[in-house]
């Protein structure tokens, strides 16, 4: 498959926080270890493709919060 041609770098998402998490990922961007140090060797079409690897990533953090931060719905007392 031919890559498109692209007018501009694709950025890095870091944030400057730069400190890991118990799995490894950034807390500041989400990417790996690897996804961080070899950023700047990736073509572009490898950096889109961390970049949705990390947009998933922090999807399933958020549903993680929502359900821990979410208590059971309390039924209101009859009295």
């Amino acid at each position: 498959m031919a890559e498109q041609l692209e007018f501009f770098p694709v950025p890095s998402p870091c944030r400057g926080i730069c400190q890991v998490d118990g799995r490894g990922y950034c807390i500041g961007c989400l990417r790996s270890r690897d996804e961080r140090f070899n950023w700047m060797r990736l073509s572009d079409a490898q950096k889109r493709e961390v970049l949705r690897l990390c947009y998933q990533r922090r999807l399933r953090l958020l549903r993680q919060q929502k359900t821990s931060d979410d208590p059971d719905p309390q039924q209101p007392s009859l009295f």
